[in-house]
């Protein structure tokens, strides 16, 4: 093919293609196939990050022309993290390795399916079905992994495999649960492993406070999704490339216990919708998390005005300082308690889940740093943990309600802010099935224990 030409880059072959200037540069976003002009390999661009077609044939598999690669500056290009490789896509084609025999299917999220006999691959694929083997090199196997193999037809809907039309679908998400079981967004670890959010509590001491705490909350009162198909409910965040502009911040009530600006925000932020007004902004550079509360635009277009705000570094989990509120009132970062669709289209939540209470009392435990309630010592504390009991059966939940109690079994939920009994926080996203999260409206407040974290500070 005269118009392509292929490089060696660092140990692994990227596509590389010799493409004019098709868009102007600063014009990507989530979805855009990048290049720069100065490099001719081409990315997939989401949620901040990108990633690689390892070949033309891969590109191919998706695209059917060049016609729709950006071409955008070196430095915005090195801005945005370099986070993994695009596979081929699903049901399109058969793959097999240049050092084993076997011929593959492919699946959702690179899952390679091991077809055991001919006479399969002809059914699902036709007589011709050789013809649409591929060859992958042994250096990007580890691109992929191994599912179960298809020993008759029945066990592979083709079909379906195709409906995944987008690499966005094919992605297992911007949320990818790395080894050591620690969730990253666009790259960035949220949190080390040993923090208190990505903390096992299933075996934990329950606390000798819990009946009184969970029967503040409310014994009858049902657990409640506080996000759903309804895009106007849920919290929204939003990734940026370390390259993304600063702008400043005024604070208009908790100044003194807010991080200074600027925050790299960027023009078209996600806004919470209703009072609470959260902005969640992802620098996935420096992966640091900026958040705002009861925030909105300045009149004049060139910063914010918030309420408090604040700084997180992900990559060590420091704390507010004691005292301190944050954009929640717990003085709690909010994304990393966020449900995320991502995380729950791949099987597994891996982190503790941000929940309210309508009455806490004067104190909190960390790593909440800050209190927002009375004296009563039979409220619960802000930092709260709870979890769903071992002994309650969640075999009868399916789909997406399935994921989140097992989640709320193993990891719990930290109390967070002040707001309705039993409410549970989520990422806006149009892949919410609200009849698989109805199904968790059935769990009632007797269903929770609180947990033994470590003392009440006040």
């Amino acid at each position: 093919m005269g118009h392509m030409r292929k490089y060696i880059f660092p140990l692994i072959t990227i596509l590389s293609l010799m493409l004019p200037s098709i868009a102007p540069a600063n014009a990507a976003t989530d979805g855009s196939l990048i290049k720069s002009a100065s490099n001719s390999a081409v990315y997939y661009l989401s949620g901040g990050a990108r990633y690689a077609f390892p070949n033309e044939k891969v590109f191919f598999s998706w695209y059917p022309d060049f016609s729709s690669v950006i071409t955008v500056s070196a430095t915005e290009l090195a801005g945005y993290r370099l986070v993994g490789n695009v596979t081929y896509r699903p049901g399109l084609l058969l793959v097999k390795i240049t050092t084993d025999p076997k011929t593959y299917a492919v699946s959702r999220y690179g899952v390679l399916r091991w077809i055991t006999t001919e006479q399969v691959a002809a059914s699902l694929y036709g007589s011709a079905w050789n013809t649409k083997v591929q060859d992958i090199p042994d250096t990007f196997f580890t691109n992929y992994q191994i599912g179960t193999p298809i020993a008759a037809a029945t066990d592979y809907d083709r079909s379906v495999e195709l409906g995944v039309t987008a690499i966005s679908q094919d992605i297992r998400g911007s949320v990818v649960i790395p080894s050591g079981n620690v969730a990253t967004i666009s790259g960035c670890q949220v949190f080390p492993a040993d923090n208190a959010w990505n903390e096992d509590v299933s075996a934990l001491p329950v606390s000798a406070d819990s009946a009184a705490y969970i029967q503040s909350i409310g014994l009858t009162t049902h657990l409640h999704p506080d996000f759903g198909e309804n895009q106007t409910y849920g919290i929204p965040y939003n990734v940026v490339p370390g390259t993304q502009s600063k702008v400043p911040i005024t604070f208009t009530a908790y100044g003194d216990e807010s991080d200074p600006g600027p925050y790299p925000i960027p023009a078209n932020a996600k806004v919470e919708s209703g009072s609470d007004a959260h902005v969640l902004v992802l620098d996935s550079g420096a992966c640091k998390l900026y958040e705002l509360y009861g925030a909105s635009k300045d009149a004049s277009g060139t910063g914010w005005s918030a309420q408090s705000g604040a700084i997180w570094d992900l990559k060590t989990g420091a704390l507010r300082p004691q005292g301190w509120t944050s954009a929640d009132a717990a003085g709690l970062p909010i994304l990393p308690g966020l449900v995320r669709a991502d995380e729950v289209v791949a099987g597994v939540i891996t982190h503790a889940i941000r929940f309210t209470a309508s009455r806490t009392q004067d104190g909190y435990i960390l790593p909440a740093t800050h209190e927002a309630g009375s004296a009563n010592p039979s409220y619960p504390p802000m930092g709260l943990r709870v979890r769903l009991k071992a002994s309650y059966d969640i075999s009868s939940l399916t789909g997406q309600a399935k994921v989140i109690a097992t989640a709320m079994k193993k990891y719990g939920m930290i109390l967070a802010d002040n707001g309705s009994n039993w409410y549970f926080s989520g990422a806006t996203d149009p892949r919410w099935n609200d009849d698989d999260l109805n199904q968790l409206k059935t769990i009632p407040g007797s269903a929770f224990e609180a947990v033994d974290t470590g003392p009440i500070v006040r």
